[in-house]
């Protein structure tokens, strides 16, 4: 589907990230992942250990078992010369053709659950950051760089990860202003780079049961952060989603995972925001959903016309 594509997944160790990646490569293309584990090049050509004793070459292995082809990049996206030299090397090794980048590197995840239940102001300011510098300002910096590219070559997808914490609060103040800001960051970009043929979107997965999430609900279960991971993807979920984008293709996540294709590999679908039998789970009507008929769905021109920010 995505043969002689060239991508660059940001953060893809673990996650979101590392699902997007997986199902890129399984699609066909040749996939960039990020990453700050240190990698040494004499350890690529090796099996078994080496490879599971870092993050990168554990998601080279399993990219290349589903027969694609991923290149590892150490990168610290909090420092400006590493994002550049990702970009000068991609432009040297593929002659100057990208054609898909997401933008999900991020580091808060940690910080948000430890910050549960204090308001902006009884939390450090340095918080900003933590939340901003990876997941905001690394996306602008990352899209910059990848349009030069794209905007030559007349073609591209840039597609920033964010979340419905940019329509209304979730989690924390620094949070929402920066999912915010990710979705004004798509909408201003795509409109200077429509006329060069080259795509920008914001997506927004559902709650995602990553490894990091899983370690911290184990720890903290009744938390008020848990009860938004009880109907959640799974890390490949996104990734199917951005495969059929950058195949031309535009769809609901829920609507097309009814087909068996796209359905996640532990068989469950995620929760619908278009479902309203869904919508009155994620409300806590539970006893009322039960009687709802799972076909009742919202009109695509509703959910347009109430999330439209733009």
């Amino acid at each position: 589907m995505l043969s002689g594509k060239v991508a660059v997944v940001t953060g893809a160790t673990r996650g979101i990230g590392k699902g997007i990646a997986l199902q890129l490569g399984e699609a066909g293309a040749t996939v960039y992942i990020t990453g700050g584990d240190f990698v040494l090049p004499e350890t690529l050509s090796l099996v078994g250990g080496l490879r599971r004793q870092w993050p990168l070459l554990s998601v080279l292995t399993q990219i290349e078992k589903r027969g694609g082809k991923c290149i590892p990049v150490q990168c610290d996206h909090e420092k400006d010369d590493n994002i550049k030299a990702l970009f000068d090397r991609i432009e040297r090794e593929q002659n100057g053709q990208l054609d898909i980048l997401v933008n999900n590197a991020y580091k808060a995840v940690t910080g948000i659950f430890e910050s549960e239940k204090k308001s902006f102001w009884e939390q450090d300011p340095g918080f900003w950051d933590e939340v901003n510098n990876v997941g905001l300002r690394n996306h602008y910096i990352c899209s910059v760089y990848a349009a030069r590219l794209m905007v030559l070559q007349k073609k591209g997808l840039i597609v920033n990860i964010s979340s419905p914490g940019g329509l209304q609060y979730v989690f924390n103040v620094a949070y929402g202003i920066g999912k915010t800001a990710c979705d004004r960051m798509a909408a201003d970009c795509a409109h200077e780079l429509r006329k060069h043929n080259v795509a920008f979107v914001s997506l927004w997965p559902g709650a995602v049961k990553t490894e990091l999430v899983t370690d911290l609900l184990t720890e903290r279960p009744e938390s008020e952060t848990a009860k938004m991971f009880a109907h959640t993807e799974t890390v490949e979920f996104s990734g199917k989603s951005i495969v059929h984008l950058a195949s031309g293709r535009y769809f609901n996540t829920k609507d097309r995972g009814k087909e068996a294709h796209s359905v996640p590999r532990t068989g469950i679908m995620p929760l619908n925001l278009r479902s309203v039998k869904d919508l009155m789970i994620l409300s806590g009507f539970t006893g009322l959903a039960a009687w709802t008929p799972a076909f009742l769905t919202l009109p695509g021109w509703l959910i347009a016309a109430t999330t439209h920010k733009f």
